[in-house]
């Protein structure tokens, strides 16, 4: 017997049989709810039970502290429904999700953008083409059958600019780790990998007219560089200003991009920030955590919606301390937390 999981105020409801996540049941059935990592680790998914029961399965107390589940909170991708439950979302919306296809992807371009982040370019098949927002990502499948996430670095109005349908990925080597050792070390054009997508709820949302803050740290950058070229190609005009953080200048490493596109989009304002620049980088720009940078040029954000992506640390506090000190409403934070193996390893 299926149970209904009905989500407020849009009012959108879907069915999720017995023992089965209620994301995986919504993600199955286009429902757009909240989520990053799917496993627990990052706490996107994190929303308020209204009524129901449901049974949250294992995961990391940053994600969910027994005191917010206690105060009636539950991670939808391990939260299993024991009956007809009610959530809160206001990040549901009456859109729906494009379809999660799985398809084989062809090593197009490897292109080291700085020491440590590669851009690797995708060629994907041409008879059944891949549809998603901007800021969305998708899943390598390795051969044992684990799975690694990648945001898509270009916006879907230039996949097929070039002919082929291509996506561009930006990929930093952690060291040790299987997946970005082999890109670094050994892949080779015209490899072929397997890819699953899209996935995430990090895009932008076109229907509101709010200015926005867009927050990076790292290869954060990836999928709001795509949010950029999506804002750019639909004429959008809202006010946004970029905050991308790194510990050295050169970890911006598609700095002179950005500086060009403020020069192209009048309403897009850039503010590089560096948190461990050595005296031989000659920095004389701001300096610091790059969320901190923002509460120092915002006091008020109850008017903005903020698009945060990167290393979860930065996600978190970006979260806590914009909604705890300068009014944002948390239902306009939009976040992807690069959750890596280690990360959910540690927690």
């Amino acid at each position: 017997m299926t149970h209904t999981i009905t989500v407020e105020p849009s009012g959108r409801s879907f069915q999720a049989e017995p023992g089965e996540p209620m994301l995986t049941a919504g993600i199955r059935q286009g429902i757009g709810l909240p989520y990053g990592c799917k496993d627990g680790a990052c706490g996107s998914c994190k929303v308020k039970k209204l009524s129901g029961s449901v049974t949250v399965g294992p995961h990391q107390d940053k994600a969910l502290s027994a005191a917010e589940e206690a105060a009636g909170y539950v991670l939808t991708c391990c939260g299993v429904a024991q009956g007809d439950v009610v959530l809160e979302s206001r990040q549901v919306t009456h859109a729906g999700a494009f379809p999660i296809k799985k398809m084989p992807a062809r090593v197009a371009l490897l292109e080291r953008l700085s020491h440590d982040v590669m851009r690797l370019r995708l060629q994907l098949p041409a008879n059944d083409i891949i549809q998603y927002h901007a800021g969305q990502y998708v899943e390598f499948i390795l051969r044992d059958g684990t799975r690694r996430s990648y945001s898509m670095a270009n916006a879907p109005h230039t996949l097929i600019e070039g002919g082929s349908p291509m996506v561009d990925l930006h990929i930093r080597h952690m060291p040790g780790g299987r997946f970005t050792d082999h890109v670094f070390s050994a892949m080779k054009e015209k490899e072929i990998l397997r890819i699953e997508g899209p996935y995430g709820s990090f895009h932008l949302r076109d229907e509101s007219p709010k200015p926005m803050v867009l927050l990076a740290s790292g290869t954060g950058f990836a999928p709001v560089k795509a949010i950029i070229e999506h804002m750019q190609f639909m004429g959008i005009t809202r006010e946004a200003v970029l905050y991308w953080g790194g510990r050295r200048p050169q970890d911006l490493y598609l700095d002179a991009w950005v500086r060009a596109k403020t020069e192209e989009m009048p309403h897009l304002r850039y503010v590089p920030v560096v948190s461990d620049a050595l005296p031989e980088d000659g920095w004389g720009g701001r300096t610091g955590f790059v969320h901190r940078a923002v509460l120092q040029d915002f006091a008020d954000l109850s008017g903005h919606q903020v698009y945060a992506c990167g290393a979860p640390i930065v996600v978190d506090s970006a979260r806590q301390d914009f909604v705890e000190q300068a009014g944002l409403p948390v239902e306009e934070f939009f976040a992807d937390a690069f959750t890596s193996e280690a990360d959910k390893a540690h927690g």
